[in-house]
């Protein structure tokens, strides 16, 4: 806390020195100026009557700011004092790179390649995205991870569905063919990542449209497409395309399940499996051997696996609160600001923006305002989904981690917080005179509102050693330090909010401190003048 060396005599002279001689017009003229620059500190208006009458306003007033100041042993804002916490304004953003390391030795742990099973009934729900690892440990391999709505549940947000994407057939190309139906010949069914659900299409033709047509409908998470939207199923083949998300399809026989034959009502073993990435035919790696039916019947066998993928792939909707700062590109950041990672069973920028919502503020930083989702791809083939998390914004500049070795990053993308405010902190508000110190109670964007009888219990200031980052800081309790009354910053115009938007995102300030004791706050940083913890409030 910053005092004064001085006594109160001293504090009073030196203050009074500041008038102006009487006597002489360029004095006055001089003092005027001085005058109008005090009392702006002080948030008020000069209206000139008579100049004796001034200078006994202020010197009545700047006697009334010593004698406070020196009654509570505190330097207010306006005359530049000193934060109590004045050393934890500066962010330490040493050692907050990305961790790439981590986020690389951890990949080879986590396995989410996924498939139609042999005992799963067709025509199942997608999914909800899970977190299958957390900041380097793996969260429950043996169940398949945890929910990202389980994670996120403290935050009370729905995950928003996908967007409509409309897609026919002839949107559809094959990356593989089957290996043929002879007696002889076996193939195998793909085991990839982002597995969504499968149906079972009539086995009278190889009926390639129908499983395309199914494919069409699975709203799913798909590579580069959001939040599941579950569909009722079962859906009719036949009827016309209606919205997808799903990206890829394998189509196959399996023979020897009695579940396919006689249980399920479809009574066909011509299974249609979807995903939400393209595959390719290495990881047709699922070749049956499962003893469904009692000996001397077989073991269960895949025939004519093929795989087809949509011939382009959809840019996915920023999610509610963010919006798209690049991508999609092949580098992921290595950028200060680093809070951890998450990796995802889809690639999925809601459940992305879900797990930044509701991350712990990071002591130095606050919270989450920046994401970076990537897909990993090892040996050329899709394995995980990255959601790396920070508390300062970056861009593609630092977006130069593409993997080593075997390790590729693919489909990166980064998304920041959009702020509902027009001006969502207080950057916007400047020196007229261009200089580095000056207040007001009021600015283009911001409305300080203070009690009655309050003096600048809410305010704005352009000083950087009081703004957590930049030149600009909102202050909440009196400035001029002449009361203990709270203020309220209010924004000039509504927020720009959509009409069927959901909004998760966090207030401009990270911490509000309690205008108590004559004392303040500044909004964006925990910085107090003359207060207790109990004058703090966390936002």
């Amino acid at each position: 806390m910053a005092r004064r060396k001085e006594g109160r005599k001293e504090g009073t002279r030196m203050m009074v020195s500041a008038l102006p001689g009487p006597g002489r017009e360029s004095g006055r003229r001089r003092g005027g100026g001085r005058l109008k620059r005090a009392l702006s500190l002080l948030g008020r208006t000069p209206q000139v009557t008579s100049m004796p009458s001034f200078l006994r306003l202020l010197t009545l007033t700047l006697l009334a700011i010593t004698a406070h100041a020196a009654t509570t042993g505190i330097t207010p804002p306006t005359q530049r004092g000193v934060p109590d916490s004045f050393g934890a304004l500066n962010i330490n953003v040493n050692g907050t790179t990305t961790d790439a390391a981590l986020i690389e030795s951890t990949i080879p742990l986590i396995d989410q390649k996924a498939g139609a099973t042999d005992d799963a009934p067709p025509n199942q729900p997608v999914p909800e995205t899970t977190v299958t690892a957390l900041d380097g440990e793996v969260v429950d391999i043996d169940t398949g991870g945890v929910s990202v709505s389980v994670v996120a549940a403290n935050r009370g947000l729905p995950p928003r569905p996908a967007a409509p994407r409309r897609r026919t057939l002839q949107d559809y190309e094959q990356v593989f063919a089957g290996t043929g139906t002879g007696p002889d010949d076996r193939d195998g069914s793909i085991e990839g990542t982002a597995y969504l659900t499968y149906t079972v299409v009539s086995n009278a033709t190889y009926d390639v449209d129908a499983c395309l047509s199914f494919c069409s409908r699975v709203a799913g998470c798909g590579a580069l497409l959001s939040l599941p939207v579950l569909l009722p199923l079962p859906l009719p083949p036949e009827a016309p395309p209606l919205t997808a998300n799903a990206v890829f399809a394998n189509l196959y026989y399996e023979f020897n399940n009695p579940l396919l034959d006689f249980v399920f009502s479809e009574k066909s073993n011509l299974k249609c499996a979807v995903y939400g990435d393209v595959h390719s035919a290495e990881e047709k790696t699922n070749r049956g051997g499962q003893q469904q039916i009692p000996p001397p019947a077989g073991l269960t066998y895949i025939q004519q696996s093929s795989g087809w993928s949509a011939k382009t792939l959809t840019d996915p909707d920023a999610p509610d609160g963010y919006e798209l700062v690049f991508g999609p590109t092949g580098g992921a950041n290595n950028a200060p600001g680093y809070m951890g990672f998450a990796f995802i069973d889809k690639y999925d920028v809601n459940a992305c923006a879900a797990l930044c919502n509701t991350r712990g503020a990071d002591r130095e930083g606050g919270a989450c305002q920046y994401f970076n989702i990537w897909r990993a791809l090892v040996d050329g083939v899709p394995t995980t989904y990255t959601c790396s998390m920070y508390y300062l914004v970056a861009d593609e500049s630092t977006a130069v981690n593409y993997g080593q070795g075997t390790l590729k990053v693919t489909y990166s993308r980064g998304y920041r917080r959009r702020t509902l405010l027009l001006d969502g902190g207080f950057e916007a508000y400047t020196c007229a005179d261009g200089g580095i110190f000056c207040f007001a109670g009021s600015s283009s964007t911001w409305s300080g509102i203070s009690p009655l009888g309050g003096s600048l219990d809410a305010s704005i200031f352009h000083y950087a050693p009081y703004a957590r980052m930049g030149d600009g800081v909102g202050l909440l309790g009196s400035a001029s330090g002449l009361d203990a009354l709270p203020g309220t910053l209010a924004v000039v115009e509504a927020l720009g909010t959509g009409g069927a938007d959901v909004y998760g995102g966090v207030l401009p300030c990270e911490r509000v401190c309690g205008g108590g004791g004559g004392g303040g706050g500044v909004c964006g940083g925990a910085v107090e003048w003359g207060g207790g913890e109990d004058d703090q409030a966390g936002v």
